[in-house]
């Protein structure tokens, strides 16, 4: 059997997401050939890296016109626009496809779903098509084209019923979750990470996400970091700056002025995130669709800092109305926040509980097994 999988580089999720279903499925059965493609590098280079530095820039400087867009591609004339666009570079896709001829083609970006649906409309592909969407609330533009879509994968079932409302079948969606690394099923020796780490037992730890590359909110971030780590006793926090060089170098200023050294460890990019979930008690994150299912499936609560407007604040309030999620908006005093969380364990204890209400660590798999079910049985 065939498959392709896109994605999109319009930030991490989207290729994260597609390398956890490239694996899982690599790994169910080695005699599929499979190619993971950015389906929008692959009709236009030129234009994918214009939209996806544009992307980068308006989320770093601009978040609150990069929301606009959200909102505005959700219906109107710039959803017109951009199905009208994706219909055009269709056509480049169709190359690779008639060269290809997958079997299906599983897409973790709606660029790729549209292209490949408008495609089948024009009677050009055969192809099963699924789409797995990355976010905890809907956006239209994943279901341009959804007549010719054969699967969805959603995040939780209130998705599930906002799609059927907009008259999907019910039979071709599936609640399954975001897929995840199948590093984060993983079991990790306590003792070992905390001393890899120089950290204490006995002492609760947060992992605090800076915000990687986009360094949102720097002031806010550093606002909440320093009243994290001089207003709480009896903690150690890992802050992970990603590819943020600068938030780095402002983190460990912060923790060098305060004399926290011991408890305060400052990393920049880490793939032993897993590990490092194993034995955090708390996490301060932006809410990406990605890092939210990750934490769900360690069971960790969420203290949520600098979302992008659009789908990540949409991910913050959803959290939020679960009992997951605290959610420091721009104007909340952190400290306060900080002394009222940690001076109730009961509440602490309460969110951890309700992740377990949307956890899905097994979504890769499940998701995988859901297709290659399908495909076997010529469905």
């Amino acid at each position: 059997m065939k498959i392709l999988i896109f994605y999109a580089s319009y930030g991490g999720g989207h290729l994260n997401a597609a390398k956890s279903i490239d694996a899982t499925l690599k790994k169910i059965d080695t005699s599929l050939e499979i190619e993971l493609i950015d389906c929008m590098k692959y009709v236009n280079i030129t234009l994918e890296k214009v939209t996806t530095a544009a992307y980068r820039q308006m989320a770093m400087k601009l978040p609150w016109a990069w929301g606009r867009i959200y909102s505005d591609s959700q219906k109107g004339p710039l959803a017109h626009i951009s199905s009208r666009a994706n219909k055009i570079m269709a056509i480049k896709l169709l190359k690779l496809l008639r060269e290809k001829k997958p079997d299906l083609i599983i897409s973790t970006h709606p660029f790729g779903s549209q292209m490949c649906s408008y495609l089948k409309r024009k009677g050009k592909i055969e192809s099963k098509i699924a789409t797995i969407m990355t976010d905890f609330a809907p956006h239209d533009q994943w279901l341009i084209g959804s007549d010719y879509t054969d699967y969805f994968f959603v995040a939780h079932d209130k998705m599930k019923q906002y799609l059927i409302y907009k008259d999907i079948p019910e039979e071709k969606i599936y609640a399954t979750g975001i897929p995840i690394s199948e590093r984060f099923l993983l079991s990790f020796n306590r003792k070992e990470v905390l001393v890899n780490y120089g950290l204490e037992e006995n002492k609760k730890n947060i992992l605090f996400f800076a915000g990687g590359e986009f360094g949102l909110g720097k002031s806010k971030t550093l606002e909440i970091f320093e009243s994290l780590i001089t207003y709480i006793d009896n903690i150690q926090v890992i802050a992970i700056s990603g590819k943020n060089e600068k938030m780095n170098t402002l983190f460990k200023e912060i923790v060098s002025r305060h004399k926290k050294e011991k408890s305060i460890k400052v990393l920049s990019y880490t793939e032993h995130v897993p590990e490092l979930m194993s034995i955090t008690d708390l996490i301060i994150t932006k809410p990406g669709g990605l890092t939210t299912s990750e934490s769900l499936a360690c069971n960790l609560p969420m203290v949520i800092i600098n979302p992008i407007p659009g789908q990540e604040e949409e991910n913050a309030e959803f959290l939020e109305s679960k009992g997951i999620g605290i959610w420091i908006k721009k104007y909340d005093n952190p400290k306060n926040i900080f002394q009222e969380l940690f001076s109730h364990p009961e509440k602490l204890e309460e969110m951890k509980q309700n992740t377990k209400q949307l956890a899905q660590p097994h979504s890769a798999e499940n998701i995988c097994n859901i297709l290659l079910n399908y495909q076997k049985n010529g469905i």
